[in-house]
């Protein structure tokens, strides 16, 4: 399985959405250089207030681009870093990826999979309603999270747009990704 970077994006400060970048270079253990999320604990703030002790599950988040299309048919316009994501992507399903997959990234990078993004009200200030498309629940009531993975940097390196990512699965039995 492999995909695409589309974007990759990163802010040094609070705020919801992130810029545009021709590159970011991801630190091992630390998350991506310069964005206010890097860190070996939590650096998100509902996290910090809980226990800023916490080790830093959320160094990366990846955001797949068809994402952005599945909610533009239902009229919401989100392009790459408006969610917030580091590094957008196509033509990887990540929401179905297994806990601990390795996601090789451009010529170094490696990233491993620790779970779901948990979206909060922040998407519907950003845009009225998108929450409620990121967020659901299927036929059975379980809670269905889409506002992409997150993950850990294991190597370092450089990414960029256009760079492929390979997708190494762990070995079985696999165990589906959880809220991070």
């Amino acid at each position: 399985m492999s995909g695409t970077v589309v974007a990759v994006s990163s802010n040094g400060e609070y705020s919801f959405t992130k810029p545009n970048r021709a590159s970011i270079t991801l630190l091992a253990g630390l998350g991506v250089e310069g964005d206010v999320h890097a860190g070996v604990t939590v650096k998100h703030r509902s996290r910090v207030a809980q226990d800023p002790t916490q080790p830093n599950l959320r160094q990366v988040h990846l955001i797949h681009e068809e994402l952005f299309d599945e909610v533009g048919e239902r009229g919401f316009k989100v392009a790459p870093g408006q969610l917030g994501e580091n590094v957008t992507t196509r033509g990887i399903d990540l929401l179905a990826l297994p806990v601990g997959t390795l996601l090789r990234i451009g010529a170094d990078a490696v990233v491993e999979v620790t779970g779901l993004r948990n979206p909060c009200l922040q998407i519907d200030r950003f845009q009225d309603g998108l929450l409620k498309e990121v967020v659901g629940r299927d036929e059975a009531g379980n809670v269905v999270r889409k506002a992409g993975i997150m993950g850990v940097v294991r190597t370092g390196g450089v990414i960029r747009p256009g760079d492929a990512i390979e997708v190494e699965l762990p070995a079985e039995p696999h165990r589906p990704l959880g809220r991070v």
